[in-house]
């Protein structure tokens, strides 16, 4: 034995141990006829210590079984249970495993031993620290904390689980401040720098993967200068230990509670006699009632006089309140005994038979713990391929109840067996270390709202981020967004950029001041050509509605009202005839319109050659002639007007790349080159006009309409030259605004210069229509 205090604890483990063989040999249906016999060792928690006694079980040479027991194979060792610590446990399986000795831990909970490579014999009733580590992630992740510090004990349980640890929390996108590591023996002033780490840290949640030793010492050295509030989560190693019931808010995971029927009667049932007879019972005798069984007097101690009563005891072997490790060596014992009942024994329907004389190795029950699968008081035993048992956790946390008693409290549970997602419940409120209700914020920067997107700090963990609102033209819909996205062509995001709505369609409407004007000027030409017409026709039989082809004159007239309505087409939402028919009715209305002038400048030339002697020209640009000119000049216009909406008619849009935040509704042309040849063929029509006009601008007649003419298509073209580029650059519904302004400037042009002055005189200077004043020359 070791010297020094024993552990209350580990003799509660090893009195369960007892209780389960005593229990499993009074059992009639399990190993009938066999019994059971051990041998309990104290390691210490020490390396060498455990080496000694691996070596020793081993060996087979050591009895293990009480003396006066009829065994059948004394000396021979077929599984052993323990140890309570993950360091001395990988050096007993490495001695044991190549003797094929089963190995069952009850507490050594190291994620390494699961490495059947390295530990073939090795078996636990406890989970691995990987599901315990999974655990705590899912914990952490739960409640939004993603800023955190570690803190482990520097052993194999702390520096393997909290590896463990961090794997997961990286995968749940958790990042870790700092992770530090010491252990109960360092020195004070390594003590005095992780407290240090912990008081300068931003984050407000501590996870401590340690044993009760280690961070009881830490916890002590932080209470010399404590430091802002921080919410510990605890592992299974020391957040249930009642020493830690000051810690209220502490969270954590921790083996399942159970009952173990029988129990705490056998752990009370001591006398001082019983007791004396066993140096481990003595020693915890003497420490729990502070006296002696021993004739050395001790001037500190009283001797022991048969008054001790453990029933009023309170320590950690007898409370049995919280029956969590005990179990798991408890159910160890089983599993062990239902191997080796596989082994030697046989059932049927009615009975079962043992082999009391049949002679076992380590190795045949090695190969039934594999296999076994049985439960015991309602909790199920059986282990995976790696030797684990199926991961059960409770999550507990320190409460003060009603009346101010500090306990440990059952908030809900994480289950590796189900299904992925559904592993982590809490059923009950938890008190943190603040003592509310409210969980607490352990975040490097807040979470970025829809509308934002994070953009990671340099040279800083993923969790710490600046939230940068979205470009334009881009939203992002959810918290902690990390990129934005485009919202699609047809829709625009919102003022706070978090969703994506139709975008707004313009068109010249006929709802908008622009139209109404436009179109009230459109309205007021083609009346003005009406009424032009009218005073025409009253007035057909005066020389100067005569003088100047007065059947051309009405066809102009005709065709000035059609440009002047053609321009309506424009104004309104486009569609497919609105947008074929604009395009076609302007360019044909403007042609008649140009033919008709450019015939009655050819009139005006014609008319003059025929007043030279000898000249019959007249004959050949009569009436007859001069509706030829218009129909083929016209009908040159058709054709191309034609061509273009049979290979690629002009069709209503929608563009989206003028404008970023609206749509424009409008006409493509289908066919540039036919767009521009329609344009092209007025032009040339126009420039030819314009030409003649010019030439015949000197003419002596009175009613010379040369002079009009020739800037009427000034007026014109300088109007069409610079509606080409300003067609070109003007956007969205202000091209329709600058075509229609065109069509309709050049319309008045074309009527003021060449009837307004006739119409004046016909109105208000009838004196000048005769013709006596039509022959005066100049």
């Amino acid at each position: 034995m070791c010297s020094g205090s024993i552990v209350s604890r580990e003799l509660r483990f090893s009195r369960s141990m007892v209780f389960a063989v005593e229990e499993i040999n009074n059992n009639s249906e399990l190993l009938p006829g066999i019994r059971l016999g051990y041998q309990i060792y104290d390691s210490c928690v020490s390396v060498p210590v455990v080496t000694h006694i691996a070596f020793q079980l081993s060996n087979g040479q050591d009895p293990v079984f009480y003396k006066g027991s009829n065994c059948s194979q004394s000396g021979v060792v077929l599984a052993a249970v323990g140890d309570s610590s993950s360091t001395t446990s990988i050096c007993m399986s490495r001695i044991m495993g190549p003797f094929n000795i089963p190995l069952v831990s009850h507490l050594a909970t190291c994620a390494c031993l699961s490495d059947k490579q390295q530990h073939p014999t090795f078996f636990r009733t406890i989970p691995s620290d990987q599901f315990q580590a999974d655990a705590l992630a899912k914990l952490v992740k739960h409640f939004g904390w993603t800023w955190i510090g570690a803190v482990r004990s520097d052993s194999d349980y702390g520096n393997y689980g909290m590896k463990s640890f961090l794997a997961a929390a990286q995968r749940e996108g958790i990042c870790v401040e700092y992770s530090v590591s010491f252990y109960r023996t360092d020195p004070r002033s390594k003590m005095q720098r992780v407290a240090d780490v912990i008081r300068r840290s931003t984050a407000m949640v501590v996870v401590a993967f340690t044993s009760s030793a280690d961070i009881s010492i830490l916890l002590e050295e932080l209470a010399l200068q404590p430091p802002p509030p921080r919410q510990w989560i605890g592992s299974e190693g020391w957040i249930t230990d009642p020493q830690f019931s000051s810690c209220t808010g502490a969270f954590g995971v921790s083996i399942q509670q159970s009952v173990i029927p029988g129990l705490r009667e056998f752990l009370l049932d001591l006398s001082p006699s019983e007791v004396a007879v066993s140096s481990v019972l003595t020693e915890f005798w003497e420490d729990a009632f502070n006296c002696t069984l021993t004739k050395v007097a001790d001037p500190k101690k009283r001797a022991c006089d048969g008054t001790e009563d453990i029933y009023s005891l309170q320590n950690p072997y007898t409370d049995t309140s919280q029956l969590r490790i005990t179990n798991m060596v408890y159910k160890a014992v089983y599993a062990i005994a239902h191997a080796i009942h596989k082994a030697a024994c046989q059932e049927t329907n009615l009975t079962t038979q043992c082999d009391r004389n049949i002679r076992l190795d380590s190795k045949q029950v090695l190969s039934k713990l594999m296999k076994v699968n049985f439960s015991r008081n309602g909790y199920p035993v059986s282990f995976d391929a790696n030797g684990d048992p199926v991961a059960f956790y409770e999550l507990v946390n320190w409460q003060k109840s009603e009346s101010g008693v500090i306990e440990l409290v059952t908030v809900g549970y994480y289950d590796a067996s189900l299904p992925k997602g559904q592993e982590f419940h809490i059923n009950r409120n938890i008190t943190w270390m603040d003592g509310s209700t409210q969980v607490p914020v352990s975040v490097c920067s807040v979470s970025c709202p829809p509308g934002t997107h994070k953009v990671l700090q340099k040279g800083k963990p993923i969790c710490c981020y600046d939230c940068i609102p979205c470009p334009e033209g881009e939203i992002s819909n959810t918290t902690d967004s990390p990129d934005c996205f485009l919202c699609p062509s047809e829709l625009w995001p919102n003022a706070q950029r978090d969703a994506c709505f139709p975008k707004p369609v313009e068109f010249l409407s006929y709802d908008e001041v622009l139209a109404i004007i436009l179109a009230a000027f459109s309205v007021s030409g083609a009346c003005l050509a009406i009424i032009t017409a009218a005073i025409f026709f009253h007035h057909r039989t005066t020389p100067i509605v005569r003088a100047n082809n007065s059947e051309l004159s009405f066809l102009l007239l005709f065709s000035l009202t059609l440009c002047f309505l053609c321009s309506l087409t424009f104004i309104g939402a486009p569609s497919d005839w609105s947008c074929m028919l604009r395009h076609t009715a302007f360019g044909i209305t403007f042609v008649l319109c140009i033919s008709c002038v450019l015939g009655k400048t050819v009139v005006v030339l014609m008319a003059f050659k025929a007043t030279l002697p000898g000249s019959n020209v007249m004959k050949w640009f009569g009436p007859l002639q001069q509706r030829l000119t218009v129909v083929l000049f016209t009908f040159i216009q058709v054709g191309i007007c034609t061509v273009w909406l049979l290979l690629s008619p002009p069709y209503p849009m929608k563009n989206v790349s003028t404008y970023k935040e609206k749509i424009i509704l409008e006409c493509a042309l289908g066919s540039a080159v036919g767009f521009w040849a329609v344009l092209g063929y007025i032009g040339l029509l126009a420039v030819f006009c314009f030409v003649l006009a010019v030439l015949a601008r000197k003419l002596p007649d009175n009613f010379n309409e040369a002079k009009l003419i020739t800037f009427s298509m000034l007026i014109f073209c300088a109007v069409w030259l610079t509606f080409i580029p300003a067609y070109v650059s003007s956007p969205g519904k202000l091209t329709v605004a600058v075509e229609i302004f065109a069509i309709l400037a050049s319309s008045f042009g074309l009527i003021l210069c060449i009837f307004a002055p006739k119409c004046f005189i016909i109105l208000f200077q009838p004196e000048k229509n005769s013709k006596k004043h039509l022959m005066n020359k100049n």
